[in-house]
């Protein structure tokens, strides 16, 4: 069920009046919206604005750093504090919107200066309104470039969904000279990765042992399991392998070998502000990034009235590949 509520903002509080424009619909949010979480969490959490992925015309701000009419990414990530180490998207006392507090789906809505970043130059609003996902890719590949060893030559992602599809393009974009291959288990999703230098089936027998040496775990879920062994096969000794997907439940994975090849497994979640300014630059330097991007676009839905978001959200459920957009219309 999803009602109209009032709030009253206060716009004497110095932060930016924003209106949200273009809203992208995440797997999370869907789960929120289909009720696929504990009834504890659903007690806990709800009622609450959903959606954390977003593309925002700025209506007016006291500081001067944005004009009105700039359209602009707010990071749904809420730190109340700083730590010399932790990065803020780790912290527990952050907030995260769409996740225990209000998301982006308001008619207006205010955020501090610092939790904005200007859209890409080069990219659709409605490109803009998922970059909350690129920066998630954004976030791990900056941490994987800090964690991992120099031989970057045959890197691999698996995964052929959207967050797969992202960061691979992002990794082509970062590592030029590397080889990027993608595995995948549904062949029609794989077409989509035409950046890819090489494109493989997961059920593929004849995979080569020991040839990438790195990888990217994209798959979530269950079948995440047999992704992140299949990795550990893979890999050769030393790789980093990234964890992005997201499990409800634990899985098994094949320890004696992480040990035996001496493998770093490091896992990353959600983004920072700096994560977002990354993203964001790979895409004003590099406009086929942003192109390529535009590929993920899969509906865009107008939303005038509740019975529209209800639209979007039951076509969402519909898309095996892809980003369903909402667009609010002025």
């Amino acid at each position: 069920m999803i009602e109209a509520a009032c709030q009253e903002l206060d716009l004497t509080c110095g932060q930016v009046l924003l209106r949200p424009r273009y809203l992208s619909v995440c797997k999370a949010d869907q789960r929120y919206y289909q009720g696929n979480r504990s009834p504890e969490v659903l007690l806990e959490k709800l009622p609450m604005a959903l959606v954390h992925e977003c593309c925002a015309e700025v209506i007016r701000d006291p500081s001067g750093q944005f004009k009105p009419g700039d359209m602009v990414i707010p990071c749904p990530n809420l730190p109340r504090e700083q730590d010399e180490v932790v990065a803020e998207n780790y912290l527990p006392s952050s907030a995260f919107r769409s996740s225990g507090h209000d998301g982006f789906l308001q008619e207006y809505l205010l955020s501090a200066q610092d939790r904005l970043v200007l859209a890409p130059t080069h990219a659709r609003p409605e490109v803009a309104s998922f970059m909350e996902l690129a920066s998630v890719a954004a976030h791990a590949i900056d941490r994987f470039d800090r964690i991992a060893h120099a031989r970057r030559n045959r890197l691999a992602v698996w995964g052929d969904g959207n967050l797969g599809y992202i960061t691979a393009l992002l990794l082509r974009a970062v590592y030029p000279q590397a080889e990027i291959t993608v595995l995948g288990a549904v062949h029609e999703k794989l077409a989509y990765f035409s950046f890819a230098h090489k494109r493989l089936h997961v059920d593929n027998h004849k995979l080569p042992n020991r040839y990438f040496d790195h990888a990217f775990e994209c798959v979530g879920g269950r079948p995440s399991g047999c992704a992140i062994n299949q990795m550990i096969d893979l890999c050769a000794p030393e790789a980093t392998l990234s964890l992005l997907g997201v499990s409800e439940q634990p899985v098994e994975i094949n320890t004696r070998l992480v040990l035996e090849k001496g493998l770093r497994l490091f896992g990353s979640s959600r983004s920072g502000v700096k994560d977002f300014a990354h993203a964001v630059r790979l895409c004003n330097e590099h406009p086929w990034v942003a192109q390529a991007l535009e590929r993920l676009i899969a509906e865009v839905v107008p939303v005038r009235s509740i019975a529209d978001i209800h639209t979007a959200f039951r076509h969402d459920m519909q898309q095996s590949f892809g980003k369903t957009v909402m667009c609010f219309d002025a």
